[in-house]
């Protein structure tokens, strides 16, 4: 489930209005929003890393590791990965982010090694790569795959950038901005980030928020004013 676009904006703007810190424009936020929302995201690989090396709460619902896997899942997918002169290239998207898992005619894995560790692993014909246990190596978006006879079948998982939110409108009678749902987008970070985007965006804005339950409180008016509109 998406976070509310609108949602977020109108929180941010009842929070300012509150504060009597001015107004930001539908431009601003959306140039903000983009920023905030990256940056949660490029702080879930980190923190996943730095997860990984502690000991972790393995409980159902406390599991830092598979927690932050779950944010991370929202973004993963498989493409294709076409062959280019020297190897294959990454699947043709545009919003590519992180290399995952190559894959070798849909059923074999194949294993990542550094350049210094193909060389070793061909010296001896007990570990030099075949269609059986096919290898890789990874640079510049090439993925070079071993043994040099593999030609087609390669696909692969990755992680794509969330897309740039964005909240946009149509001019009211009173040329005032009214919310288009249809050409706006919504943010595409887990729910449990909402409370974490709405403060961020507001940092950004100037104002800092000691107290989160002032979020909470705003949020929650913003919704009982949109269920009323809507009812």
């Amino acid at each position: 489930m998406a976070i509310s676009v609108d949602t977020v904006y109108r929180t941010v703007l009842l929070i300012i209005n509150k504060e009597q810190r001015g107004y930001i424009t539908p431009d601003e936020f959306n140039k903000t929003a983009t920023q905030v929302q990256l940056e949660i995201f490029n702080e879930y690989f980190e923190s996943l890393n730095q997860q990984i090396r502690i000991p972790d709460n393995d409980t159902e619902y406390a599991d830092r590791v598979k927690n932050l896997q779950q944010k991370i899942a929202i973004f993963q997918e498989e493409g294709v990965c076409p062959p280019i002169v020297g190897g294959f290239d990454i699947p043709a998207v545009t919003d590519f982010y992180k290399l995952g898992t190559v894959i070798y005619n849909d059923d074999k894995e194949v294993q990542y090694v550094q350049p210094n560790e193909l060389l070793e692993l061909n010296l001896s014909p007990i570990t030099k790569p075949t269609k059986y246990w096919p290898i890789y190596t990874y640079k510049d978006f090439i993925i070079k795959v071993y043994p040099t006879t593999i030609t087609t079948g390669i696909t692969c998982t990755y992680i794509r950038k969330p897309a740039n939110p964005v909240w946009n409108f149509v001019l009211g009678p009173n040329q005032q901005y009214i919310y288009d749902d249809a050409s706006s987008v919504q943010f595409e970070l887990h729910p449990i980030e909402q409370t974490n985007l709405i403060t961020r965006i507001l940092l950004y804005s100037g104002i800092v928020i000691k107290d989160p339950q002032i979020v909470q409180i705003a949020y929650q008016q913003e919704q009982a004013k949109s269920i009323n509109s809507k009812s």
